[in-house]
């Protein structure tokens, strides 16, 4: 790791100056994925800029919206009473995020604004058409997942909450890696009254992505059956050590029959 100065600004504003300063400058909340890449020699900083002490920790309801601090970790997003009862998908889908030790560091909104690529999040964020507030503007879920690591964020624009409508049900399931915890492949499944949303994560060679084959067949009929016939294409999901793209391509179909499985028996 390179050497850096670690600054604790007081205030958001007073981290979105300090940020502005300089390229080399970048804004840390948990961690879980810019102290590995530091401590592997991948990146270069001069200043790394804690969010502790900026006030991004609260859970509220806001105009009918659920509202989550970028700094809410996931330990506290599982264990949150409000959460459970606006939308307990989101609280059993960070009780299951890595181990003990990253849901008590691990952020939503570090976990948000890396977009990585078996990220859980991100699939219930899409799904959800949730909207991410931050230090410049308000972006829908659609807009803000770019590509693989990448999101619309500007480089001096900070993550300052996420705010996500009630569904009529919700579930998420997800294959993780053993070692890791991370999706291999995870899906998250959303009913609305106007519509059916289901998000992908952990399979897509661009990242998180909305499946619309099992969308268009569960608005038809919000069953586990709907999708007996659906065959999922292996064309543009990612092969490595862990699974082949036709076997995640499998995995999508049978993780979403569970997640609506779920979300009915909830």
């Amino acid at each position: 790791m390179y050497s850096f100065n670690y600054l604790k600004p007081g205030s958001i504003k007073e981290a979105e100056s300090l940020l502005s300063e300089s390229d080399d400058n970048k804004v840390i909340s948990g961690g879980m994925t810019l102290l590995p890449t530091l401590k592997q020699r991948l990146a270069r900083i001069d200043n790394l800029i804690g969010l502790e002490k900026c006030g991004l920790d609260k859970i509220i309801l806001r105009e009918g919206l659920l509202n989550i601090g970028a700094m809410v970790t996931h330990f506290d997003v599982s264990n949150s009473a409000l959460v459970k009862t606006e939308n307990p998908a989101i609280a059993q889908l960070a009780s299951h995020i890595g181990d003990r030790q990253v849901r008590n560091r691990g952020t939503i909104g570090g976990s948000l604004a890396n977009n990585d690529p078996s990220a859980c999040y991100p699939a219930a964020i899409l799904a959800m058409s949730g909207t991410i507030h931050t230090t410049k503007r308000d972006i829908k879920a659609e807009n803000f997942f770019v590509d693989l690591f990448e999101t619309a964020l500007e480089e001096d624009e900070i993550i300052t909450s996420v705010s996500l409508p009630k569904p009529e049900r919700a579930a998420y399931e997800k294959f993780p890696n053993p070692a890791s915890r991370y999706a291999i492949v995870g899906i998250f499944v959303a009913k609305f009254d106007s519509e059916v949303r289901v998000a992908v994560t952990g399979a897509g060679e661009e990242g998180v992505f909305r499946c619309q084959q099992i969308e268009t067949a569960l608005s038809a009929k919000f069953l586990p059956e709907s999708l007996s016939e659906i065959n999922i294409s292996a064309d543009g999901l990612m092969s490595d050590i862990h699974a082949e793209a036709d076997y995640r391509a499998h995995l999508i179909v049978e993780l979403a029959k569970r997640a609506v499985a779920k979300s009915i028996a909830r």
